[in-house]
């Protein structure tokens, strides 16, 4: 255990949350039935989620917590679906979810791409903090833009200049896809593709496919929508023969990548070009907020959030499931908020409000609490903290806790803190290359400042108490290669969620602790965060 932990454990023990796990089994077996219909935004899925989560909030005897002392806020979503049409990369022709992947964020009949030139700009970073510049001042506008997944360290060997510019295998939000689609925007490309390969993103090409052509976005004006016409991916050995037909060596190029004085490449003599029907429509979906009230110091407010959304309805898996209904990935964070909801209204009543956040729209780019965070209903500087709950692990009781996102903030003392009374330890996450500290909603609070923590099942393998870390490692290679956003992720009688339930009351316990308590989280130096919270220092004197 590292010095900052053996430090943490040794304040008194916390009077722990206890979740009842049978509760748990039940709310998850609900949310996750064909009832729910996969519980995709702006469905009657949707709409049978909503009244249940407040129900179960009212039944735990929270109130309201959202705008006007409203259950829920309105999230107005743009909902895109592409159908089929034709793709080409110069004379070749591609099948989209087959060598390539595309989707659209624009309001518009038809996704049109006719012979846009095609440039190679790397890793597509730009962070002036880290000396590091992909684009070089090359005119982006009118082209798609090409990127590699990651950042520009991932693959780099020890003897590289790059190596541990940007962390190493942890992932930083440079190498995510999300800032990498953005970059091309702010640049005015209208195409983005990004070669997929599995290392790099974290899982494989059928979870990039598994939106089957939709997506959706905050609503939007006119003049504040993307560039990009097209966005998405382009399976690996489909990039190989691409970059060919433009005389150029894929491989040779990821090397010249990881190096500063890269320039962007464009792909001579190859074109790009698409027409896609889309179909679009506004849908009003909605974030449930329950809320119980602090009695000292109201205005304070500790957030815990899950999201309840999934991906609705798709083809039929092996076993003719039709509903990719998410049990483990969110419902069963949702339960387990819900639990913590109800065990901590029948305890003391706390000096902070205490916030219960379900939110819409994760799965199609956190936007669920992006719009909160955008419109929030309690100011982001008197917010202590966001504790988010999002994919568990259901392979049994573990001697430790995985951490996502070390050496960010103090919230990490007090998880190993809470850690040591349960009799665990504190395990950093073994795959940082997957950038989860930027991959759930509790990113859309660390944006605007505030300390936050996530628990993730399969951010590293748990030490089970059973198989120890090999049948940790196990369990994620099971849930993500197979069932991530899947049909498969379906409530099973074999889970064991006493490793869940763990976590559950280790995030209740901490909530607890800072609801009854005057103490704020702090970022740590080296955070990319810090300076955000800094400006608002004043607030919380």
């Amino acid at each position: 255990m590292s010095a900052i932990f053996a430090l943490a454990v040794c304040a008194p023990a916390l009077a722990e949350i206890k979740v009842d796990p049978t509760s748990i089994t039940r709310d998850v077996k609900t949310l996750a039935s064909d009832t729910f219909e996969g519980r995709a935004p702006g469905t009657a899925g949707e709409t049978r989620t909503i009244k249940y989560l407040i129900e179960r909030l009212q039944q735990s005897g929270l109130e309201p917590g959202g705008p006007a002392g409203q259950w829920v806020q309105a999230v107005p979503l743009l909902h895109t679906t592409l159908g089929q049409g034709p793709v080409s990369l110069g004379s070749t022709p591609v099948s989209q979810g087959r060598e390539i992947y595309l989707s659209t964020l624009r309001p518009e009949d038809t996704a049109r791409v006719e012979k846009a030139p095609i440039v190679f700009v790397g890793y597509g970073v730009n962070a002036p903090e880290r000396q590091w510049d992909d684009f070089k001042g090359v005119d982006l506008t009118g082209k798609v833009a090409v990127f590699l997944i990651n950042d520009p360290d991932f693959s780099a060997a020890a003897d590289e200049a790059v190596s541990g510019k940007f962390g190493g295998r942890k992932m930083t939000y440079y190498g995510r896809w999300t800032y990498k689609f953005e970059e091309a925007a702010r640049r005015g490309a209208i195409g983005a593709l990004i070669v997929h390969d599995t290392p790099g993103a974290g899982y494989g090409w059928n979870v990039v496919t598994s939106p089957r052509g939709e997506n959706y976005d905050i609503l939007r004006k006119p003049e504040n929508l993307t560039s990009l016409r097209v966005q998405g991916w382009i399976e690996g050995t489909a990039a190989t023969d691409m970059f060919q037909q433009a005389g150029l060596d894929l491989g040779q190029l990821r090397i010249a990548a990881r190096k500063a004085d890269f320039r962007p490449v464009p792909l001579s003599g190859l074109r790009f070009s698409a027409a896609l029907p889309v179909s679009h429509e506004e849908v009003i979906s909605h974030n449930v907020l329950g809320r119980i009230p602090g009695i000292r110091r109201p205005e304070e407010v500790v957030f815990l959030g899950a999201h309840w959304d999934a991906y609705g309805k798709g083809e039929p898996d092996a076993k003719g499931r039709v509903f990719r209904a998410g049990a483990n990935d969110d419902a069963l964070g949702v339960a387990g908020l819900l639990e913590i909801a109800r065990a901590m209204k029948v305890g003391p009543v706390p000096d902070r409000s205490v916030m219960f956040a379900f939110w819409t729209a994760e799965e199609r780019g956190l936007l669920g609490s992006e719009f909160y965070a955008a419109n929030p209903v309690y100011p982001m500087e008197k917010t202590v903290a966001n504790l988010t709950l999002d994919i568990l692990q259901t392979a049994g009781a573990a001697k430790d806790v995985v951490l996502v996102g070390q050496g960010q903030n103090t919230l990490e003392n007090d998880m190993a803190r809470i850690a040591n009374d349960q009799g665990r330890t504190v395990t950093p996450e073994s795959l940082p290359e997957r950038g989860l500290f930027y991959r759930a909603d509790h990113f859309s609070f660390a944006k605007r400042g505030v300390p936050v923590l996530l628990q993730m099942g399969i951010a590293g393998a748990s030490d089970l108490k059973q198989g120890g870390r090999t049948a940790g490692q196990a369990w994620i290679d099971n849930y993500t290669g197979n069932c991530y956003h899947q049909a498969c992720d379906a409530w099973e009688p074999a889970w064991d969620i006493t490793g869940a339930v763990q976590d559950i009351e280790l995030v209740g316990t901490l909530a607890q602790d800072l609801a009854t308590s005057s103490k704020w989280p702090e970022w740590k130096p080296g955070s990319e965060f810090k300076a955000i919270r800094d400006k608002t220092s004043s607030a919380r004197r």
